[in-house]
């Protein structure tokens, strides 16, 4: 099929797209690019009405008349949420006189996780879809569109069809066929592992641990949880970006995906982790507490997902955005991808060679973290 032949639509939202077709393009291995994720954000009003995100998928079907591909796409009058910052692409773009807002956004809001953006098994609709995309932003003068933490095996797809490819590192546990954390252990420097240790023992003393998913999970719980994320979105963004319906959605509509682990008090939740669990990772998500313990945000954080990962025989835990303080912890940093198109020709001469430069200084920096990591040497 010719690409250039393809016709796409664009729909208002994914939750009233058929939840078979959408995953059939998806996949199953990455929990936030599925139907129910993606609804869940929408009917919680998550995103939509005045938050910045409007959500118009694009979809291209087949000759069956069913969903072929999909960009999971959204307009945006701002850049919170997206993790990938272009608030200085945006103050230069106003400062020459032009609106940067709105823009078009290929992402799952909120969520800085790598995974595919082009929801298609099929090259050529693939391709189809980057066009649609760029005939969207030049039928509307939107400025430009960006598609983020997108998989690294679709870089030559955008690269191919000339958008501007940014890298960024995060930092990422490997299992290496770990059969528990002592295993584990055993492979960190000497120091490190007795740093490790004193940790876990210091910010389990006094406290119990437990994972729930599935049919375990309560509104109980959310409403706990609820109060440790709206804490920690309150200090890192102003104001939380998900609504208190979200967890419930979520719970109701992913609960054998989600593992909420939470520490207790004498039975009462003081602070939690959520997770969400895909085929061959474990995404951590959101923090937060009510009563300060040392070490507790490793320990559910960085620690508990090794256990959790290990238990369930994923390959890594991918432990969210930034955060140079989990190479210590056993977190490698590891090169994640944006791409981006921009129409206008001198404003896009100008973000190339930034992005060159600030390539340059990525794959350093992740070359001498590496080096530094806490893993015993031959």
């Amino acid at each position: 099929m010719d690409a250039s032949r393809l016709i796409a639509r664009i729909a208002e939202g994914v939750a009233g797209l058929p939840a078979d077709e959408w995953d059939a393009c998806a996949g199953t291995a990455n929990p936030f690019v599925s139907h129910a994720f993606l609804s869940v954000l929408e009917e919680s009003g998550s995103v939509g009405g005045r938050s910045g995100w409007q959500a118009l998928p694009i979809l291209v079907d087949g000759a069956d008349g069913r969903l072929a591909g999909a960009l999971p796409a959204y307009a945006k009058s701002h850049s919170q949420g997206e993790y990938v910052f272009d608030h200085a692409w945006a103050d230069a773009w106003h400062r020459a006189g032009g609106n940067y807002y709105p823009k078009l956004q290929i992402a799952v809001p909120f969520t800085p996780v790598p995974g595919p953006r082009l929801l298609t098994h099929d090259p050529q609709t693939a391709r189809g879809l980057i066009a649609a995309a760029e005939a969207l932003v030049a039928e509307h003068n939107l400025s430009s569109a960006h598609a983020t933490f997108i998989d690294e095996a679709d870089v030559p797809i955008f690269s191919a069809a000339g958008w501007l490819i940014r890298t960024g590192s995060q930092f990422h546990w490997s299992n290496q066929k770990y059969g528990s954390f002592a295993d584990f252990l055993d492979q960190l420097a000497s120091r490190k592992r007795k740093a490790i240790a004193k940790e876990r023992a210091a910010a389990q003393a006094g406290l119990e641990i437990v994972h729930l998913s599935g049919g375990d999970l309560t509104e109980k719980h959310w409403d706990a949880f609820w109060h440790f994320y709206q804490d920690t979105g309150a200090r890192k963004w102003g104001q939380p970006y998900l609504t208190r319906a979200f967890f419930t959605l979520l719970g109701q509509a992913m609960a054998d995906r989600v593992l909420l682990i939470l520490a207790l008090r004498n039975g009462r939740p003081i602070a939690g982790a959520l997770n969400l669990v895909g085929e061959n990772a474990l995404y951590g998500r959101y923090w937060g507490c009510t009563e300060e313990v040392p070490f507790l945000h490793f320990e559910l954080c960085y620690y508990q997902a090794i256990d959790a990962a290990i238990a369930r025989g994923l390959s890594r835990v991918e432990a969210g955005a930034q955060g140079s303080h989990k190479l210590a912890r056993g977190y490698l940093p590891v090169p994640t991808f944006s791409a981006h198109h921009i129409p206008h020709l001198g404003f896009r001469n100008a973000v190339a060679d930034f992005l060159a430069a600030e390539r340059r200084g990525v794959e350093e920096d992740i070359a001498e973290l590496e080096a530094l990591g806490p893993f015993r040497r031959g």
